[in-house]
């Protein structure tokens, strides 16, 4: 129901966040991307994208996520929703990643 470019800064981290009901699909359209998703487990994976090495990723709705840049460039990121955003819905909730360094990992990324 809603698609739209993401523009990363080099090393921003977006997130962690959840959305409640919505399904979100990402595809790197420019540079490199990592996402930090964290399961029902409470175990963390790093998802790695890059524009070069095309791959398609879902993070289903309730499973918390952080989009970082670990690059010196600017990222571009191609997200697909399967529920549209809408004001006031309060269908995404920020969260944190106590256990979690992204700060650590973005750095230390190229």
């Amino acid at each position: 129901e809603m698609i739209y470019v993401n523009l990363i800064n080099p090393r921003e981290i977006k997130g962690p966040h959840i959305h409640k009901k919505r399904t979100s699909y990402f595809y790197c359209l420019e540079g490199k991307i990592t996402i930090v998703i964290r399961d029902t487990d409470q175990t963390y994976h790093n998802v790695e994208l890059d524009a070069k090495k095309p791959k398609l990723v879902s993070v289903s709705n309730g499973i918390p996520a952080a989009i970082l840049n670990p690059t010196s460039e600017i990222s571009k990121l191609l997200v697909l929703a399967d529920v549209a955003w809408k004001p006031n819905d309060n269908e995404m909730e920020n969260i944190s990643f106590d256990n979690y360094d992204l700060i650590k990992l973005v750095n230390s990324s190229n």
